[in-house]
């Protein structure tokens, strides 16, 4: 067996590499198997295109924690957030309703729809303020299990207990509608605007395979609402160079600290000796010994695919299979000759620096979920659409352009008589740009290039089972202390010396870094007390 290491972290995801630059700073010998070529998992930056690059999967930041920001010191290796300004959604009147970073400028907008919704607009804002703020230590903890008597366990929900009595009674009873109603329902308390409810509704249905409508979808927009830049809650950004940029940031501070980090290095197995992890076996034949194995894959890869199922008990085992993955996104990116051009603002304009999504109206929202529960992908779907050229001309060769279309719904299970994924992958790709077109009639005319990714595309190329892109969904009974299974929210698993730190672990998923963070306190903490 070859060189020994203190940590073995499986995959170079921007959870795996935040694992690996806490551990190393902690003096640990650590190193990173990566299984693709580029770093970052899906939060990478490839030339698809010649001239053009993509964030392939991963678009957008806004959650990564600010103290990983902090503690990394990742501007200094170069990382840079450029504030994405707004969302604009065009309507099927030829209307459009059109929201930016400034208050009044937004205010006076909403007005123009609804003189009632400008006035609940700032009000729900005032609300989610302190929603935000108390969720937001949870996100940095290991979450409490409410069914233990330890008191390590008490102290947090001593903790927790005490941060909602300090609510007031409004602000305790919206926290309970947030974690138990549908989106659409929460919103439908505050507005009137079918576009402004339909947009905002939107965050509660990204990575899960549910409707607007679905119970359980306010929580999943409560932890999109939770992004912050600088402390401005709500505020989502582009990373210069794409999102491979942050991956590449926290390699940086990995490989600063002493971490080791390998690309093409597939793992094929972990390896295990009287139920502890003793390191892990590459595809190559390689075998790697280490102290303690961390694990940012996800729980299928982890324990059904690296392990052998009789190394883990049978309950664990059921709990893992009934893990809910349920891929439900496809990502469409095009390399354009020239801008979008939008019916209901004409030509180029500050509109296409944000944001643009086409949910038009809440009715529409669902009928993209209806098709979806039916094993069909949506034919007209939700898009969010960014086009981060226009931010970050670093991108795009000048003058051209590229656009990222985050799309729902794409099953990845597609029922009986609807093909495969491999038959539909470019019918999939020109109903999202039909969609488009209903819009921007120019944007078949400007297309250079395309790159269509199905939730297969998604498992097979980036290892996201089912193309789930939080590695699980975010539905109640996989949140908190139930992430991934009832009893097994401490990052450690039944494996002695076997940790997990990606998305399937709480807090969840998103450009965070947060399971990657407390995953290393964890296995510090546990190496201090066994030293």
């Amino acid at each position: 067996m070859g060189q020994h290491y203190d940590v073995l972290v499986i995959g170079g995801g921007h959870n795996g590499l935040v694992n690996a630059a806490y551990l190393a700073r902690a003096g640990k010998k650590v190193l990173v198997l990566e299984r693709r070529a580029v770093l970052g998992g899906s939060a990478v930056t490839e030339e698809i295109i010649p001239g053009f690059l993509f964030s392939e999967c991963s678009y957008v930041v806004s959650l990564l924690r600010p103290e990983i920001i902090r503690e990394l010191d990742l501007p200094r290796h170069g990382l840079e957030i450029l504030p994405l300004d707004g969302t604009f959604t065009p309507m099927l009147n030829g209307d459009h309703l059109w929201r930016v970073n400034d208050h009044a400028k937004t205010q006076r907008e909403i007005r123009r729809h609804s003189r009632l919704d400008a006035e609940a607009y700032d009000e729900f804002s005032k609300m989610m303020v302190p929603m935000c703020r108390f969720v937001k230590p949870i996100l940095s903890m290991i979450p409490p299990d409410p069914t233990s008597l330890n008191p390590r366990d008490l102290r947090k929900l001593y903790f927790l207990s005490r941060r909602l009595q300090q609510l007031s009674s409004d602000e305790r009873y919206t926290l309970i509608q947030l974690m138990t109603m549908s989106a659409a329902d929460f919103l439908d308390q505050w507005f009137e605007t079918d576009a402004l409810k339909a947009t905002m509704s939107a965050s509660g249905i990204i990575g899960t395979f549910l409707g607007i409508r679905s119970p359980g979808t306010a929580y999943v927009l409560l932890h999109h609402y939770m992004g912050e830049i600088d402390g401005a809650f709500r505020s989502w950004g582009f990373s210069r160079g794409g999102t491979g940029a942050i991956s590449n940031a926290i390699a940086s501070a990995a490989r600063e600290a002493g971490a080791e980090i390998r690309t093409q290095a597939p793992v094929a197995k972990i390896l295990v000796k009287n139920g502890r992890a003793t390191g892990v076996a590459l595809e190559s034949g390689e075998e790697l010994s280490a102290t303690i194995v961390s694990s940012s894959a996800d729980p299928h890869l982890t324990f059904e695919k690296f392990l052998d199922p009789k190394e883990l008990p049978s309950d664990f085992l059921e709990d893992v299979r009934r893990y809910k993955f349920r891929g439900s996104s496809g990502k469409v990116n095009l390399a354009l000759d020239a801008l979008p051009d939008f019916k209901t603002i004409p030509g180029p304009g500050a509109h296409l620096r944000g944001a643009i999504s086409l949910s038009p109206s809440m009715d529409y929202m669902e009928r993209a979920y209806d098709d979806a529960k039916y094993g069909r992908f949506s034919r007209r779907p939700y898009v969010d659409m960014v086009i981060p050229s226009l931010t970050d001309p670093s991108v795009a060769p000048a003058g051209k352009h590229v656009l990222s279309c985050f799309v729902q719904y794409a099953p990845y299970k597609l029922a009986p008589g609807e093909g495969t994924w491999d038959d539909q992958r470019e019918k999939f790709g020109d109903t999202v740009i039909d969609t488009i077109a209903e819009h921007a009639p120019n944007i078949k005319s400007i297309i250079r290039g395309r790159q269509v990714l199905t939730p297969l595309d998604l498992e097979r190329e980036f290892g996201l089972t089912q193309g789930n892109i939080f590695q699980g969904e975010l539905s109640l009974e996989q949140l908190f202390f139930l992430r991934p299974a009832p009893g097994w929210a401490y990052y450690r698993t039944p494996i002695d010396s076997l940790y997990m730190c990606g998305s399937a672990t709480h807090p969840g998923g998103g450009i965070m870094g947060a399971p990657g963070r407390i995953a290393s306190q964890v296995i510090l903490k546990e190496w201090k007390k066994a030293s």
